[in-house]
């Protein structure tokens, strides 16, 4: 019962349980959060990065799921 996020870079993991029971309503067990790097990536001659993003892995409840993600 593991679902990933991307979140506000700034947020933290109270902030997105509470978001995710709001959202989901659900009962959230734990959070983990990964601050994603930046990757160096080109087209052509011109070099750069993709951005920077924080991941959010959420565990539920026993039993629970999200809809939106049930196939």
């Amino acid at each position: 019962n593991k679902y990933t996020f991307e979140v506000a870079r700034d947020a933290n993991k109270i902030e997105i349980a509470k978001a995710v029971e709001e959202l989901f309503g659900v009962t959230v067990k734990k959070v983990n959060t990964m601050n994603v790097k930046p990757k160096k990536k080109r087209v052509r001659y011109v070099a750069g990065y993709t951005r920077r993003w924080k991941k959010a892995m959420v565990t539920i409840a026993e039993g629970e799921t999200i809809e939106i993600f049930a196939s």
